[in-house]
């Protein structure tokens, strides 16, 4: 046997079909087997590996055995010349195997191969060259020194980044991702550590391998894919606490007197320093919230203070200045506790918990208000008038956060994908009709192929040049069929295109698709079922919401609305009967379709959004579909928004 193939998969089941399928190509001409090694996986790999890939020898764990375990596992088993282990998140290109094997068999003293690889996105990976962690190195990597000098040998020697990433090198430390071993060297060297759990195995072998008299090669001129990286917790203090016990594991087991203490003192300290920042970040995660809160209840307070003592008392300083340092934070904090105590922070869409917890607190501040000396005793109306502005504040923050997903406060606007097809006319097709019939909100542009075809009004052009392409449609996501495209393709597509376009890989005869746009993220997935996101009890919910406060906030701002719409009583009248649930802001445009679920008449409808009237039947149903399938809150908003001047029609 030539080459032994080892993969320790853990619930990565797509991952791992389109890495196996990548392998197919790759390994063509070349005697070879793949071990997978689950690591008692829940998400149905082992059934995908025994119904779609009966040739792969599958050693089925009955627990998480760990990295190291687990390779060792398939190891003691196969009996290839050459063993790569390798990642389950990986695509390899076509030439990927058979050069190692010829750049192995070409200089005997090389024992291991690493290679270039990208992450989803398409950015070079630095880990795919590394140094040996000395204390200088590792001290530079935990302070983030490193960061500061990304091409110097000294500073950066961790990720060798005085070494050209796109030329070949000798290399200290291999990647785990990919490591192409000599049998000879692995069997001198020794099997993986068991000691490491997870994280170090793949540096303490590297060092093994040089120790037995061999090389480590890093070779540039393939590339692959490795879509996670090398962790998407790196923040977390549990990936703090197993990756530096990791480095003290190696530090005790191969250095010695002095500066194994000294290496040792550098690992506690900036586990020290790492777990800090871990906790702090922990922290500002786990109350960002309440924080958020926080700042919108402040706020409230400082605007209606400011408007109750001009309209009130004609005087912006009527109140004196410890209302800023004694009241405002007060009840602020009362009120952020008392939201905090009614579980408002169990979920991001506990909208009445959130607004019950208010209402208690006004009722606490109110009581809070009586013992109070007089001189601290701002007004009763401000008290009041901060409860509605704060339950309107808040609630749309809410609505906002939950509709756009946000995790770490990035407020960037979701963009509609704007998707290119790369492949031929058969496979665009398959993937188009997956796409219409799935639940996705996405718009296919049209399909570039490898060869020039004639009319076709999908067809934009040869995907020779998807670079002008990508630039005249505004693609923002590119999907590759794996089919008619060779894997060092896509590759060199990723690369030239850069990461501001998204890319995915439909593999062959595979009914999803999949891909990442960097390394911090595993990745996204389409699966291809029909839903109706118009029927989700999460949408149901948040639809409520939104007409609740903005019927609300308009009816609050009514007075300002009188002069801008000529029918202002039907106005009024429209927003009382969305507030009180008869109708609601959007409806389907005339009857609801034969397929579609009944919903509540609303004063706009689809077509809103799109600022057009129309009597085509077939458009409208269309519409309603679109409208039912892929809806979410930031969408509905949207049609508000666009018919805003239109909210005092009749409702029909």
């Amino acid at each position: 046997m030539k080459l032994s193939i080892i993969i320790v998969n853990y619930n990565v089941q797509y991952f791992l079909e389109q890495a196996l399928l990548s392998i197919q190509k790759a390994a063509e001409g070349i005697e070879y087997d793949v071990w997978v090694v689950d690591n008692n996986s829940i998400d149905g790999s082992i059934q995908i590996l025994r119904d779609k890939f009966p040739s792969v020898n599958l050693i089925a764990n009955v627990e998480n055995v760990g990295f190291s375990k687990a390779n060792n596992q398939a190891i003691e088993r196969c009996k290839g010349e050459f063993v790569l282990l390798l990642n389950p998140d990986t695509v390899l290109s076509e030439d990927t195997l058979t050069l190692c094997i010829d750049k192995m068999e070409e200089d005997a003293t090389i024992g291991a191969i690493g290679v270039k690889m990208i992450d989803g996105g398409g950015n070079y990976l630095p880990e795919s060259k590394r140094g040996f962690p000395s204390p200088a190195t590792a001290f530079f990597k935990t302070t983030g020194l490193y960061k500061l000098f990304p091409k110097s040998g000294f500073f950066n020697k961790y990720y060798h980044g005085d070494l050209n990433p796109s030329t070949n090198h000798i290399i200290e430390v291999l990647c785990g991702a990919f490591m192409f071993i000599r049998r000879e060297a692995l069997d001198k060297a020794g099997h993986l550590d068991e000691a490491f759990f997870m994280y170090g195995e793949d540096i303490d072998l590297s060092y093994r391998i040089l120790q037995a008299g061999y090389k480590n090669y890093y070779l540039a001129n393939t590339t692959i894919i490795h879509y996670k990286g090398e962790s998407t917790k790196k923040g977390s203090l549990n990936y703090v606490k197993t990756f530096y016990q990791a480095m003290i594991i190696f530090a005790n087991k191969h250095f010695h007197g002095q500066s194994a203490s000294v290496y040792v003192a550098f690992i506690r300290i900036a586990i020290f320093l790492r777990g800090f920042l871990a906790l702090l970040s922990g922290f500002l995660k786990n109350f960002k919230l309440p924080i958020a809160d926080g700042l919108l209840i402040a706020s409230s307070l400082w605007i209606v203070k400011s408007f109750w003592a001009i309209y009130k008392f004609n005087n912006a300083d009527y109140f004196p200045q410890h209302f800023y340092w004694v009241n405002l934070p007060l009840y602020t904090v009362i009120w952020v506790i008392s939201i905090y105590l009614s579980n408002g922070y169990n979920r991001l869409d506990s909208y009445f918990r959130v607004w019950r917890g208010l209402g208690i607190g006004t009722v606490v501040i109110a009581a809070v208000y009586g013992f109070l000396n007089l001189e601290y005793r701002s007004s009763r109306a401000i008290i009041l008038l901060a409860f509605v502005l704060g339950f309107i504040l808040i609630g749309l923050f809410r609505v906002l956060l939950v509709s756009l997903k946000l995790k770490r406060f990035d407020f960037q606007l979701p963009q509609y994908s704007r998707i290119l097809i790369a492949g031929n006319a058969d496979e665009s097709k398959r993937l188009t009709n997956l796409i219409k019939t799935g639940s996705l909100q996405k718009t296919i542009l049209g399909y570039a192929s490898p060869v020039k075809l004639g009319e076709d009004k999908n067809y934009l052009g040869l995907t020779s040049n998807l670079l002008e392409i990508a630039k005249i449609y505004k693609v923002n996501e590119i999907i590759f069929c794996a089919k008619d495209l060779e894997s060092s393709e896509i590759m060199k597509w990723m690369k030239t295109l850069g990461s501001s376009i998204h890319y995915k890989i439909l593999p062959p005869e595979g009914s999803f698709v999949i891909g990442s746009q960097s390394k911090e993220s595993l990745g996204e997935l389409y699966t291809f079922d029909i839903t109706l996101n118009i029927t989700q009890r999460s949408f149901v919910l948040q639809k409520r919401i939104t007409d609740i406060i903005v019927s609300l906030f308009l009816l609050l701002i009514s007075p300002l609305l009188i002069f801008v719409y000529s029918d202002f009583k039907l106005l009024i009248s429209n927003l009382l009967k969305i507030l009180t649930g008869e109708f609601a802001f959007v409806g389907y445009h005339g009857k609801a379709g034969i397929n579609l679920p009944t919903q509540k008449r609303g004063v706009l409808t689809p077509l809103d959004e799109l600022s057009i009237g129309t009597n085509d039947e077939k458009l409208i149903e269309r519409c309603n579909f679109l409208y039912a399938k892929d809806i979410e809150i930031s969408q509905y908003l949207h049609i508000i928004w666009n018919g805003r001047k239109k909210l005092n029609r009749p409702i029909v």
